[in-house]
This record gives C-alpha cells, structure tokens and sequence, in this order.
C-alpha cells in the first residue's frame, strides 16, 4: 500500500490553534501538560500512577472499572486480547489510552476507523518503548449525547442514508426498533458480491441483532477491531458514576469548571473558541430525557420540565443515584479521566481545540491532564485515482489546495505564455514615477489626477488579466474539467473524505484488508496528513 503525506499545517484543513499547538507555540503550552512525543509519555505515566493509584479508592476503581466491562462483554464474543486486556486494568501497572466517538449509524464517517487506530498502535509503541507497562485501547462511546440529528446517517456512494426516529434521551439507551426497513434498501445498494455480503452481515448482526444503539455499536467496533485488543466501554453506568460523586458535587456547588474554563477562553481570545462553558455542567436524565441543570435563584431546575431541587434535595440524589448526573462536553473529559488510568486522549482537531479549555479545570480539582494527540487524518485514493492525477501532472499538495487557486494554478501552467501581468504593472509603475515627480512640483490637484490615473490604467491591467485567464481556462476546459472531477472525488462536497465517507465504500472493494493495511500504516505519533494509494 504505497503512501505519501502532506503535513497537517498545509493541508490546509486544520485551524489556526490547531497548526499552532502542532508547532507548540509558547502562548500555548501553559495549556496542555505534556507535547505527545514518546519520551514524555515516561513522566506522564509517574505522574498519573500517582494521581490514580496514589488515591486511597483506586483499587477499588480498577476493580469497579473491569467488573463493568466484564457485564457490558458478557453477549459479546470477542477476542482473548480484549479479554486478557480487561483483566489487566486492575493491575496498577496498567494504563489506557482513550480514544471517544458518538454512536454514529454504521460509524458514520471514515475517521472513526483512524481514530480507533490511532489508539491501537499508539499502545503497541508504548509496549515496545515501556515493557514493564501495561496499555490497552479504549473506545469510549459517547452514549450519553442527545444530539440524534448528528448520528442517525451515513454517507455511500454519493447517497445520504438517514435512520428516520425520535430521540430525545441518552442515544445509547435508543431501542433500534425500526432499522429492518432501512437495511433493506441499503443492502439493495450494496448488490451481491462477498464483500457485499460481509457487510450486509455485519449491519444485520450489529443493528438487527441488538435492542439499543449502545450494545449495537458495541458489537460493530468489536467484529471490526476485536483481534487488536480494543476494549470499548459504555460509562453511562451507575457503578461508575459513584466514582464521579464527588466532582458532581463540586460542579452544582462551587460551578469550578465554569469559572476555570472561562479563564482560558480569555487565553484563546485569538482563536475560534470551541465550546462556550455553562455555569453547570452537567445534565439530569430522568424517563429516558436529558437536560441541562439550571442554578436559578439558589435551587436547581431541570430546563424544559418542572422538576425544581433545593441544594439539600439534588446532593441527596447525587448520592443516591448518580447515574441521573449526566456530563457535558466540559465535564465529560473530567469524568474519563477520574475512571480510567488514562495517559492520552486521541481526538480530532475541534475535540483538542476544547481540551486545551480544560487543563486549569482539571489542576483546580487535582486530576491528571492527559496528553493530547490529534488521530491520525487519511486521505485513501484507488490505483485508479492516483493514476488520474500521475497522468495530469498533479502531486497530491495540489489536490489539497483550494479548487479555484488548484485550477488558476495549473491554467498559468498549461498556458504556452505567461498569463501573470506583474511586469506589465511594474513597467507601468515606473512610467508613473516620473510623472510623480512633475506633479510633486506643480499643484496638488494635478498629484491627484496623476494618482487616479494610475490606479485606472493598474485597474485595466488586472481586468485584462483576468479575461486571460478565463479565456485560457476555456481554451483547457476538458484537462481542466478532468481535474475538477478528480478532485471532487477525492474530496466530496469540498471536504475531507474521511469526514464525509462511511468506511463500507472502500470495504466493499477491498474487504478486510482496508483495516489491516491501516492498521500497518498509520503512526499515530506523526503529524502528516496520510495519503494511502489503494492497490
């Protein structure tokens, strides 16, 4: 599988923050605790066996920690690595790296594969680098979200394939009751072939074969990453949740993350901020409903119902039932991170951009900052593709470039004569200085005509520029159109493919051996843009 890589920074796909904390500018490493490199994971591992194992609970974490996951796997028959992996979570040698994704219908797009794999080979080279440890993946599904709209869809072949249901509670909990219907028109799509079958088998098994969307997607990254060791965890659970009481408890009565965060947003000023604080956060989940906690006047609404608590009432649930506590996109790294032995959150670039939020919130309530490492990103192009671009001279930073400036760029290149009139306006420039130095001895009114002169005749030349190259972009249509076209497949809709693609596109061609040539691939700790050359 031959590869080449572009850079994250000119890609020209990431943001301002995100090219900047790639460079670890200084402005921002008061923000994270330590840069992802594999030397520094050594004091991330001291200190976080510190702050986990050091706790007086956290045996009894560990131990609460695999006794759920060892219920969540009891239907699913997964491989002796992920098993022996549980187990190993409750020796105080073992560590996690975290990788989180919403329950997306079959996955959703492309880069849940990247991100999964990310995660698994960034345990393998911690292995080799720190023998005596112990790492293990996890994926860590976001069941708690209510936001249904964002997942109930998939994108193949071109076509929008949307589950049509009513959710409004924690997605996980979503019966799958329904998605017979839609099955069958997308098997229709998938036509007869045995890479066909096996993914029509695997979304039969996965979401006909389970009652709600958590053991569903479960099951799903299971038969895709099993054999790797991935252990996939659903924290939406009271046992793990009494671990959490006493940070629920700080958030409704001393709001620290809100006054913590805000601060840091002040340092990103210059940035576009990724997620605004609430003055709580967290959610209330009660009949399968989730909204936000309010602090109005001294007690405690649920927003959109009528359920009001006192400050004695609401600590007196948390108490009792912590599970009705549910975390925010602000709360919820604090609530992985008091869970999980965790060393490293692999993320996409907007999950880094609100991590960087979070670390003063986390120093105020004493819980290790995890590193942060943005997954790795893929662009997966077919023989046929890469050929295309080899025949019409394009290299792949081409291709990322911005469509018009892609097609301005190749035109001046086509063109047998140049189409750039910049010798033109400095010929005409330096005509004008003489006519400058008359004016500037003559009346200021004549300076000004001078002045506007000039900028009509530049005017002119760029107008004329600009007919040229239309006219030479009419003259290079068909190349230009076949440029065009290639880069729209690459790309679809002008964006990454692995944010618009589900992975069953190049399953259906390649079967299985998409995933192990990623998985072979891919360096999770490298910051270039893959782009993989399918064969």
């Amino acid at each position: 599988m031959p590869t080449d890589c572009i850079s994250y920074q000119n890609s020209g796909y990431f943001s301002p923050l995100m090219n900047d904390y790639l460079e670890q500018k200084s402005d921002l490493q008061s923000l994270y605790n330590r840069f992802p490199s594999l030397e520094n994971f050594e004091a991330q591992i001291e200190e976080k066996k510190i702050n986990f194992n050091g706790n007086e609970n956290s045996n009894e974490k560990r131990k609460v920690l695999v006794s759920v996951l060892e219920k969540q796997y009891v239907q699913i028959n997964t491989s002796e690595t992920t098993l022996n992996n549980i187990k190993l979570l409750n020796d105080s040698n073992t560590f996690t790296i975290t990788t989180g994704h919403q329950l997306n219908l079959f996955s959703g797009p492309l880069y849940f594969l990247y991100k999964i794999i990310s995660t698994i080979n960034l345990t393998k080279e911690l292995k080799g680098k720190y023998p005596s440890q112990n790492f293990v993946p996890i994926y860590w599904m976001a069941t708690e979200d209510h936001d249904f709209d964002e997942i109930n869809y998939f994108n193949f072949k071109s076509r929008k394939f949307r589950w049509n249901a009513e959710s409004s509670g924690p997605v996980g909990r979503l019966s799958t009751e329904g998605l017979a219907d839609f099955f069958d028109i997308f098997a229709q799509e998938l036509g007869s072939g045995k890479n066909a079958e096996v993914i029509k088998k695997l979304f039969k098994e996965s979401y006909l074969n389970h009652s709600n969307l958590a053991d569903a997607t479960r099951f799903l990254a299971n038969v895709l990453f099993g054999e790797y060791g991935l252990v996939i965890l659903d924290a939406d659970n009271p046992n793990l949740k009494r671990s959490f009481i006493p940070y629920i408890k700080e958030e409704l009565t001393q709001q620290t993350s809100h006054k913590k965060v805000i601060e840091t947003v002040e340092k990103l000023k210059d940035y576009t901020i990724q997620v605004n604080p609430r003055e709580i956060n967290l959610f209330y989940i009660e009949n399968d409903l989730r909204e936000r906690i309010i602090l109005e006047n001294g007690f405690y609404k649920v927003n959109n119902t009528k359920t009001v608590f006192s400050e004695t009432e609401i600590l007196q649930i948390v108490d009792s039932h912590p599970e009705k506590f549910s975390p925010n996109v602000i709360m919820r790294p604090l609530y992985q991170e008091v869970i999980l032995p965790n060393l490293c959150y692999i993320g996409g670039g907007g999950e880094i951009a609100y991590w960087l939020e979070l670390k003063s919130f986390f120093d105020a309530v004493n819980v290790t900052f995890p590193i942060l490492l943005l997954r790795n990103s893929v662009l997966l192009a077919t023989e046929k593709q890469s050929k295309k671009a080899d025949k019409l001279g394009l290299t792949w930073k081409d291709l990322f470039s911005k469509q018009t400036d892609l097609l301005n760029t190749k035109t001046a290149q086509l063109s047998e004569f140049p189409i750039d009139f910049t010798i033109q306006k400095e010929h005409l420039q330096k005509q004008f200085e003489a006519l400058f130095e008359i004016a500037n001895k003559t009346d200021k009114s004549f300076l000004g005509a001078v002045k506007a002169q000039e900028a009509k005749q530049i005017k002119g030349l760029e107008n004329l520029e600009k007919r040229l190259l239309k006219a030479q972009k009419r003259n290079f249509s068909e190349t230009l159109e076949r440029i065009t076209a290639l880069q729209n497949e690459l790309f679809p809709n002008t964006s990454l493919q692995e944010r618009q693609v589900n992975f069953s596109e190049f399953y259906l061609e390649y079967g299985n051996d998409l995933i192990t040539n990623l998985i072979s691939t891919l360096k999770p700790l490298d910051t270039n843009f893959e782009v993989i050359r399918l064969s």
